[in-house]
């Protein structure tokens, strides 16, 4: 009788196991940027000596999760000597029909960012996309391209940081999906 439980423990074990290896991942994708690659001028930041078309890539997601009510995207250098990295780009509460930003929907001065969506403010001081800037021979710098799945839209105060949209974006995340591309300015 023991074998017999093992052995239906066993096929019910290897039946849930195998649902959730089939099912699709919250995925992450681009027609400008990939992980491991190095972004163009376009993606670089016009200012701080920096002479880029400051120009937010294309991105898109597919898979969210059930339950998904909004999404927020966030760009960060991590490698920025800040101790603290560096925010490129927080924009939240992108409505849950929407599954794709175009090329330059950061430039805030264009108002091409999906309807109900807010962008926070950079570290840059701007509210919107701010490209790659790393300081001249720091090597090569990893830019995470972040899409977040959110189980509700953020009520956030108008002048939130950037650490206070982090923390309600991660409190708030059912899933999430990186694209890590890298810069370097010589």
């Amino acid at each position: 009788m023991f074998g017999l439980i093992s052995k239906i423990k066993c096929a019910v074990f290897t039946v849930l196991i195998s649902g959730v290896a089939s099912a699709e991942s919250f995925l992450l994708s681009s027609n400008d940027i990939d992980t491991g690659k190095y972004m163009s001028k376009e993606q670089e930041f016009q200012g701080f000596g920096c002479t880029g078309n400051n120009t937010s890539p294309q991105l898109s997601w597919a898979n969210a999760p059930k339950g998904t009510e909004a999404f927020a995207v966030f760009v960060y250098d991590l490698d920025a000597p800040t101790g603290s990295g560096w925010w490129h780009w927080q924009i939240v509460n992108i409505p849950k029909n929407i599954s794709s930003l175009e090329a330059g929907a950061g430039n805030s001065e264009q108002n091409r960012t999906p309807q109900g969506s807010v962008q926070i403010v950079n570290d840059y001081g701007v509210r919107g996309f701010g490209g790659a800037c790393p300081p001249k021979g720091h090597g090569a710098h990893r830019y995470q391209f972040t899409v977040f799945a959110l189980s509700k839209k953020l009520d956030l105060p108008s002048d939130a940081s950037g650490a206070l949209t982090g923390y309600m974006v991660k409190a708030n995340s059912l899933g999430e999906s990186t694209i890590e591309a890298l810069y370097i300015r010589e």
